[in-house]
């Protein structure tokens, strides 16, 4: 299982907590230092079955100053995964890779269920 975090972020902190107390393994991937390529979003987008604005981490200061919630509805798909791919601050975190699960954010009901 790969979890996808920013170590600062509470959330991050909050779900990394969640999977220790429940004897998940994982391997960690700092977002900052290695930011999602292009095909892995692209990826994850395809497996889990939502849509590609959730991707989007909406209450980080870059999608903010960027003016992304005008913008993100006339952005095609492509551009979309792209944008995303250059910088994980715009990613919403944490994501959770298992098998052919992706998990986006942190909600217990949906881990507990699924993982």
């Amino acid at each position: 299982m790969l979890f996808i975090e920013y170590p600062k972020c509470t959330t991050c902190q909050k779900a990394k907590k969640w999977l220790d107390e429940n004897k998940l393994s994982y391997t960690d991937r700092n977002i900052k230092e290695d930011n999602p390529t292009a095909k892995e979003i692209k990826q994850w987008y395809k497996m889990s079955n939502l849509p590609l604005k959730r991707f989007f981490n909406t209450s980080g200061l870059l999608y903010r100053s960027l003016n992304l919630k005008d913008k993100l509805n006339t952005m095609s798909e492509q551009e979309m995964i792209a944008l995303l791919a250059t910088d994980g601050m715009l990613v919403k975190r944490p994501i959770i890779i298992k098998d052919d699960i992706v998990l986006v954010g942190f909600k217990i009901s949906e881990w507990e269920k699924l993982l």
